[in-house]
């Protein structure tokens, strides 16, 4: 089974998100960030960074929640082509570095705003999803950036309506509503406790 290791407020979230749409039984692995468990031993035998998130598929230990999302989209979603894995890549690595990026820089906010909202919001436009009728990995990374930043910084996106409907498109869907329903253990799980 997959192990997904988490904290508070981290991207693993995205991760969840994305589990729980595939439907892939996995188990959540809370870390007390405070009180330094993703510097321990264990936790830095998964990740020598000590980030989360950070996944265990068996033998594999992969972290950075874009490298996770296109793992687990090839593995369990299967693109249907070379094209459709280079799409699906473009996305996440757009959300992750330029949308991200460069709305969360408030040096550049206010000029690239307008600069990625327009071609969204005309894409969006055309069609439900990012790669047309169909909800891929590319919604996750696109529709979690555009949720975090929104949520943090309270971006007024009323000059993009199909940007803004897209958005609650995505959080209407039963998999976001369960990721991001979830309460962290009460207690750690015994995987996640202190060396």
């Amino acid at each position: 089974m997959l192990k997904l290791y988490s904290g508070a407020r981290s991207r693993a979230l995205i991760i969840q998100w994305y589990l729980e749409e595939l439907g892939v039984p996995y188990e959540l692995v809370m870390l007390d960030m405070k009180a330094g468990q993703h510097l321990q031993p264990d936790f830095l035998a998964v990740n020598p960074f000590g980030k989360v998130p950070a996944l265990v598929d068996g033998d594999l230990k992969l972290s950075e929640s874009g490298a996770i999302l296109l793992y687990l989209a090839q593995k369990y979603d299967r693109p249907t082509s070379i094209e459709q894995q280079a799409q699906l890549c473009q996305w996440v690595l757009f959300a992750n570095s330029t949308l991200m990026g460069e709305l969360l820089i408030e040096t550049t906010r206010e000029r690239a705003l307008p600069r990625l909202m327009r071609p969204l919001n005309q894409r969006l436009g055309q069609q439900p999803f990012l790669l047309g009728a169909e909800f891929t990995v590319a919604d996750v990374a696109v529709g979690a950036a555009l949720s975090f930043v929104l949520g943090t910084l309270q971006l007024d996106l009323s000059a993009y309506p199909h940007v803004q409907a897209y958005i609650g498109r995505l959080s209407e869907r039963p998999a976001f509503a369960r990721a991001m329903d979830m309460k962290p253990p009460t207690s750690p799980s015994p995987a996640a406790e202190p060396a």
